[in-house]
Order: C-alpha cells, then structure tokens, then sequence
C-alpha cells in the first residue's frame, strides 16, 4: 500500500522564465526534503512536461503532510506579470492504493494508487477544488472530501508571507526559530500562524494520520 500524489502547476503559462526556474528548484529541494527528513527513501518525485509533478510517498498517512509542503513551499513565491502578482500554486491529488509494479522510474510504474491519483487529478483540473483524495474506502473518501475543501477555502486565503510560516511549521520549527529565519518578531509570527488557520490544519493533519493508519493497518 502505497501513496501517490501527482500535481499541476496553476496557470504556469504566465510565469516568467526565471520564476518558472525558481518554482521547478523549489520543487526539488522539496523532493530532497522528502528523502532526508521524512525517511522516504525511495518517493521517486520527478517533473515532468515543465509543470507536472507525480511521486511516491511508501508511508500513506504522510502523504497529505507531503502535499500540503509542496503547496506552502510553492506559496510563499510570487512574481510579477502584466501588471499583476502571479502566487505560485499546484492542484494536487492524492491516491491511495495497492501497486502493480513499483520501479526506480516513477513512469514505468502502476497499480492502484497511480490510477486513484491521475483520475482524480483530471477531475480537478477544470474546477475549483486544488486538493483532494481518492482511496479503495468509501468512508474515508467521503470524510476528506469535506475536510479537504474546507482546506482549500483558507488555502485560498492566504498571503505569500502566511503560507511561508505555515511551511515552516509543519516542518516542526517552533515560533523563535521561524522568527529569525523570516526576520520579523515571535509575534508577528504567531500573528499570522493564528490568521493562516494553523490550529484546524494541524487537527486535520493528526486526524488524517490516524485514520490512515488505522484504516490500512495490515496493507503496507
């Protein structure tokens, strides 16, 4: 039982050259990220088309953390065009499934999980929705569905400057040490972790975990 999350990038034709460079290698310092911290060995991330991305994540209750890093990590970037400010974001979807064949090139595998993930991301693509999950269990479709639009709504409201303190926390620093890397004070942190919706985000995160883990106990 595996993870997959596959991405697209929003509106990526209005970026400049330079901030579409520095969204891709914000990316990968992601999928580092991943490896390193995470204990995920073998996620196999990789971009494809210039504004794709698809990965493995081998422990399924971390797979929305993983998503929502990318998203917050995407976030806090914006640049300037035509005359407006362009806030780099991703529509991602999340599926949750057996495997079929699993191999070191991420294309050249399938299986369950890779179906649940591209079809749902087809799904969103013309919509509003930028997050959601498909697995094999009606009951968990159906809890996150709700959970995750309500994710989307404050996603949606969030300024380059929250979506970076939301980054920083789910990486576990604490307020002081945000703080010094942002370079503005504790308060001013904990002010705009209160106006970015922190408190219901990390519930989710807990709740999706647990659920997760205790539906597909026995699958990994």
């Amino acid at each position: 039982m595996i993870a997959v999350i596959t991405a697209d990038l929003i509106e990526s034709s209005a970026y400049k050259p330079e901030f579409l460079e520095r969204v891709i290698e914000t990316l990968q310092q992601q999928f580092v990220y991943f490896e390193e911290k995470l204990a995920e060995k073998t996620t196999n991330f990789s971009i494809y088309r210039g504004d794709s991305l698809q990965g493995i994540i081998n422990k399924p209750e971390k797979s929305l953390l993983c998503a929502i890093l990318l998203k917050t990590a995407l976030n806090k970037l914006e640049s300037e065009a035509n005359s407006s400010i362009i806030k780099a974001d991703l529509k991602l979807a999340i599926g949750i499934g057996s495997f079929d064949l699993k191999r070191d090139e991420i294309s050249e595998s399938n299986g369950e999980a890779f179906q649940f993930s591209g079809r749902t991301l087809d799904e969103i693509k013309s919509g509003s929705r930028k997050l959601m999950l498909k697995t094999s269990n009606i009951d968990v479709n159906a809890e996150f569905d709700a959970s995750l639009a309500l994710f989307d709504f404050i996603a949606d409201r969030w300024s380059t400057a929250s979506a970076e303190v939301i980054f920083y926390l789910l990486q576990g620093l604490k307020e002081k040490e945000i703080a010094q890397i942002v370079g503005i004070s504790q308060s001013a942190v904990n002010q705009r972790k209160k106006a970015a919706g922190w408190d219901p985000i990390s519930v989710l995160l807990k709740r999706f975990e647990e659920k997760i883990s205790a539906t597909f106990k026995g699958n990994q």
